[in-house]
């Protein structure tokens, strides 16, 4: 049975829901978990998602000097879908995604939904965006506070 694009979207699109899916504007060409932030992802015209990585210490490295809190460390006893034992997710770098990016991701199979982050954990990654001096005053604001 084909579930239709839009049907699929709207039964996951929560705040906390994570996606697997290739990111054009990265230089990887391999799939990354983006975990969505929006309060009211369903009625705002963008989506703020953040990126989980393995790769630890490089994050680190590459953000020296910021907050200690735009780096958010995720353990897989804390969300179990990531395939590692440990992630991070630099709060400094949000992509905004419209709804049509996503339904477009779903109708051509390259977008996975894997399931819904602990709200404890979303806050957690919230805050560390709210405290990046990176990301721009209007994302924040817009749909942060």
């Amino acid at each position: 049975m084909n579930i239709p694009p839009e049907v699929q979207l709207k039964a996951t699109l929560r705040s906390g829901s994570v996606y697997y899916f290739i990111e054009t504007t990265f230089a990887s060409r391999e799939p990354h978990y983006f975990i969505v932030l929006n309060h009211h992802p369903a009625t705002d015209d963008v989506l703020i998602l953040v990126c989980s990585s393995s790769q630890k210490e490089r994050v680190k490295r590459r953000r020296r000097g910021l907050p200690a809190a735009t780096l958010v460390e995720i353990s897989q006893a804390e969300y179990k879908d990531f395939p590692t034992a440990a992630s991070i997710v630099d709060c400094n770098y949000v992509v905004q995604k419209t709804v049509s990016q996503l339904l477009a991701k779903i109708e051509q199979g390259e977008l996975k939904f894997k399931s819904v982050m602990d709200n404890a954990l979303v806050d957690k990654l919230r805050n560390g965006v709210l405290a990046s001096p990176v990301v721009a005053e209007d994302i924040k604001k817009r749909y942060f506070r």
